[in-house]
């Protein structure tokens, strides 16, 4: 069973890049935007599959963030309702990934285990292991469980016959990344397991880091989901994503079809 995947930029943030590397760069204050990005999935028989929630306007002005629409408008504008998609993956509960939970009424939530209890769990008493994280929206993540509307998984999961799931770790103890069978082959979507192409090629990981040797290995995990190629390893926040993969039209750039070969890179 194959999937498109879609990868959907709905906010940005300029920055310099020595702020997306632990350690030193040669051009400190080079720039180098992050940009912030939800998947669609779509399968037979129409069926829809949103990978991460984003976070909304409110919480972009807050921390200093762009918005170029939000996330319910982007999916709108690729046919897609949220209140009628049947299941969100949560890859991690950070404010950019896990920050508009309500504009899925209907879904089911998919989440790992371990990224629940980091989450909820003692190292959130220190402030700079908390930072990227919202208590609104680990509270709303705790009111799903009890709705009953979570899916907890444990290592390796599945949403949907050709669309698992994979606890890396690294970045957020809990953080999974989403492999998609897709036309071309498995397409990995790595979310913060990579937040740049640089980071892994350059062996210069991201700065927020749980656990640093997860995140390196967090990279062969991904290359090795899919299938050795890298060109269908998407890293979560690069604005060479939207370069690489066509551009789906009436967009104005902003989506890009992942399950397509890429165009350059």
């Amino acid at each position: 069973m194959t999937w498109e995947a879609y990868a959907i930029r709905y906010g940005r943030h300029d920055r310099p890049a020595q702020m997306n590397h632990l350690l030193p760069v040669a051009d400190p204050h080079e720039a180098m935007p992050l940009d912030y990005f939800v998947w669609l999935l779509r399968g037979p028989g129409g069926r829809e599959i949103v990978v991460d929630t984003g976070f909304d306007a409110e919480l972009a002005e807050r921390r200093g963030r762009k918005i170029s629409r939000s996330v319910a408008e982007s999916l709108r504008a690729m046919g897609t309702d949220p209140a009628k998609v049947s299941d969100v993956v949560i890859t991690h509960l950070h404010y950019d990934h896990a920050g508009s939970i309500g504009i899925f009424p209907a879904a089911r939530l998919h989440i790992q285990d371990r990224e629940m209890a980091f989450a909820t769990g003692r190292h959130m008493c220190t402030h700079s292991i908390r930072l990227p994280f919202e208590a609104d929206h680990v509270v709303a993540m705790v009111r799903a469980v009890f709705a009953e509307r979570v899916e907890f998984h444990d290592g390796d999961g599945e949403v949907a016959p050709g669309v698992t799931l994979h606890r890396v770790g690294g970045h957020s103890d809990g953080l999974q990344v989403v492999r998609v069978e897709t036309a071309r082959g498995p397409v990995v979507l790595a979310s913060d397991a990579m937040h740049f192409y640089a980071n892994w090629r350059g062996g210069n990981p991201f700065p927020i880091v749980f656990d640093l040797g997860a995140m390196t290995q967090g990279w062969r995990i991904a290359k090795r989901l899919a299938d050795g190629d890298e060109t269908r390893v998407i890293p979560g926040h690069d604005p060479e994503v939207r370069n690489r993969f066509p551009a789906v039209p009436g967009q104005d750039g902003e989506v890009v079809t992942l399950h397509l070969p890429p165009v350059a890179g």
